[in-house]
């Protein structure tokens, strides 16, 4: 990217980068026509390939995105992941430049960030702030795995749902949604979007561990995190079963508390999800559990798991 000339004014010069950015940004960014009032944005993230929040797509026909030059085409819903809130869509015979991406784990508090939109035809729109947390891997409340935790200082303004996050080389580092944290901003780091827009695209849906078990946290008794030398104080007891789903065939019953998921503990549905990644579908899944007062286990061959299903 071209770096503005150097005028001897930082203000100066940190308008002209950022301006800069937006520009250069913006020509792969683009407003989502996937529900009602105004759109949401998205980027084009490979040739043909648009992704944006799965969240701001209130249908699946009558998709259509309008592009950096003002041309309105319509666009396939190639598959969503609500657990990463992501949606992938394609555009036939659109041929448009994709981001130049980084890696959101290099990012810190405090670092500046902007972030890119098109939520109407008349361009691109940018929002310029810091990061306000940065962190490690992170599951979200959907069992979502994310490769890096980075929430923005503040929420974001309509429209900015699956807006493009650059640094300030103007390396897009994800995507911004407002569906995973109350109030906030987060972003889904560019990793993520390449892992899971490359599986959507194979299969029209991201592959999650099933146990067919619904649970409630319950806290576990001190006679009996003694007696049976517990790691935790809280279990999740099974207050439903999926019928012939893997858990009922393996011999679970309602009833029964979970303390354990192959040696570790088993304290609330966190540490489910992390249990329950697409690789595990098919492996036995080791499964503590009390029933009656006494420790029992039980091996679960892992299913996977249909949007139909409630239960983990």
């Amino acid at each position: 990217m071209e770096t503005p000339t150097s005028s001897g004014n930082p203000l100066q010069e940190l308008s002209a980068n950022l301006a800069a950015i937006a520009e250069r940004v913006g020509q792969s960014v683009v407003a989502v026509h996937g529900r009602h009032r105004f759109p949401s944005s998205g980027v084009i993230w490979q040739p043909g390939v648009v992704v944006t929040a799965a969240h701001t797509l209130r249908h699946e026909d009558g998709i259509e995105v309008t592009l950096a030059d003002g041309r309105t085409v319509p666009a396939v819903l190639a598959g969503r992941d609500l657990g990463t809130d992501l949606a992938v869509l394609k555009l036939d015979g659109v041929a448009l430049n994709p981001v130049e991406t980084g890696d959101a784990r290099a990012l810190k508090a405090g670092h500046l960030v902007l972030a890119v939109a098109r939520v109407d035809r008349l361009g691109s729109s940018a929002d310029f702030g810091v990061v306000g947390t940065a962190g490690g891997p992170w599951r979200t409340w959907r069992g979502g795995q994310f490769d890096a935790f980075v929430r923005l200082d503040g929420g974001l303004r309509p429209g900015f749902s699956g807006a493009a996050l650059a640094d300030m080389q103007g390396r897009v580092m994800g995507l911004c949604t407002s569906a995973l944290a109350p109030g906030a901003g987060i972003l889904i780091p560019a990793m993520t979007v390449a892992r899971v827009s490359d599986e959507l695209l194979r299969k029209g849906r991201v592959s999650h561990g099933y146990l067919g078990v619904g649970t409630q946290t319950v806290n576990l008794s001190q006679a009996w995190v003694t007696k049976l030398n517990l790691a935790s104080e809280r279990g999740l007891l099974v207050v439903s079963l999926a019928a012939g789903g893997p858990a009922e065939q393996a011999g679970v019953l309602i009833g029964d508390v979970l303390i354990e998921l192959d040696g570790k503990p088993c304290r609330d549905m966190d540490d489910v999800h992390a249990a329950l990644g697409g690789d595990r579908i098919g492996q036995v899944l080791k499964i503590g559990l009390i029933r009656g007062g006494e420790r029992h286990e039980c091996s679960v061959t892992v299913g996977e798991r249909q949007p139909r299903h409630s239960c983990r």
